[in-house]
């Protein structure tokens, strides 16, 4: 200590001319609002890790189909407790598709922000939550809705995570069609949330869905050609010529639009949902030949495919309107 500071506590630092420097006081406040910062990382982190813009889009598909199973509006509280277990259930199959693919997220530029690769989750952590978020949902479904709910639920977990995932997505290019059929479950689901079975109006909004993916999913998968083929995944586009996938795409793009017209005999559908139906499925299909003509051209013009997928995700959700919409018509 210096002698001519004798008020100077040992070991605090001086200035030059002995006369001690003040250390600010620690904070705890500091403490508590650097650990909240850290706590809403990690929530962020997991939600990520359900693929919320995907649960999105799945329950857009829900809510229109559980009007048209009750014919009006469904009781608010089984909207609810199916979109609660529904968006559950897919976080948790999402999740465990995370947790499988972390080894080709790692490669991909697309994905390899992803919490698993980018170590705020680890692949322990990311496995049992999905795992017991999984369980909680199919409980909440059969409990809180119905068994038959539950049933369902637990298929289109099995279908993505198994089926899709682990079995045919690194194995052949039509990986996304037949793993795609988890995607179409949601509609069944909420059928069966209000009808406690399915029938034949559910099995033409399952196959709206199912023939759907393909010319949704496809066009993004042109434009990380490059990622998919690193990670070694066959997606169609990558293993295939532009103009091969454009035509299976308007393949599939007609065949959803048979189903959705057919919705109009077997459903009891107005001629209003019957004409927003056939021109939203023509400008879909406008788009899908539009890809077909460039992928042809001799003069290699931008695909433009990620109009095509943006364009896939609006007519799916306004034809989900023009359904629930139409439940309530007067005519």
């Amino acid at each position: 200590m210096d002698a001519s500071r004798p008020d100077a506590p040992a070991g605090a630092p001086v200035d030059g001319g002995g006369t001690p420097v003040p250390t600010p006081a620690h904070d705890a406040h500091d403490d508590r609002a650097h650990g909240w910062s850290a706590a809403l990382r990690t929530v962020a982190a997991y939600v990520a890790l359900t693929k919320p813009r995907v649960i999105e889009l799945l329950l857009i598909t829900t809510i229109p189909t559980m009007f048209l199973a009750a014919g009006g509006f469904p009781p608010l509280g089984l909207v609810v407790a199916t979109l609660v277990g529904g968006a559950g259930a897919a976080g948790a199959a999402n999740t465990l598709n995370q947790y499988l693919d972390r080894d080709i997220d790692e490669v991909m530029n697309r994905t390899r922000r992803r919490p698993i690769v980018t170590g705020r989750i680890t692949p322990r952590a990311a496995l049992v939550f999905g795992l017991v978020l999984g369980a909680v949902s199919l409980a909440w479904l059969w409990f809180a809705v119905n068994p038959a709910s539950a049933v369902f639920t637990a298929a289109a977990i099995l279908i993505y995570v198994v089926g899709y995932t682990m079995i045919l997505k690194r194995r052949t290019p039509q990986n996304i069609v037949w793993g795609g059929a988890a995607g179409c479950m949601p509609v069944v689901i909420g059928w069966s949330a209000v009808t406690g079975g399915v029938s034949w109006s559910a099995v033409l909004l399952f196959g709206v869905v199912f023939f759907w993916t393909p010319p949704h999913y496809w066009p993004l998968s042109m434009k990380f050609r490059r990622d998919y083929a690193a990670a070694g995944v066959p997606m169609l586009p990558v293993v295939a010529a532009d103009t091969r996938v454009a035509r299976e795409m308007i393949a599939y793009t007609l065949a959803m639009i048979a189903c959705s017209l057919l919705l109009v005999p077997v459903a009891g559908m107005t001629w209003v949902y019957a004409a927003v139906a056939a021109a939203l499925g023509g400008w879909f299909l406008w788009l899908c030949v539009g890809l077909l003509r460039r992928a042809r051209d001799p003069q290699h013009p931008p695909l433009r495919a990620m109009t095509v997928f943006h364009g896939s995700i609006t007519y799916l959700t306004l034809l989900s309107v023009a359904i629930a919409v139409d439940v309530f018509l007067p005519l």
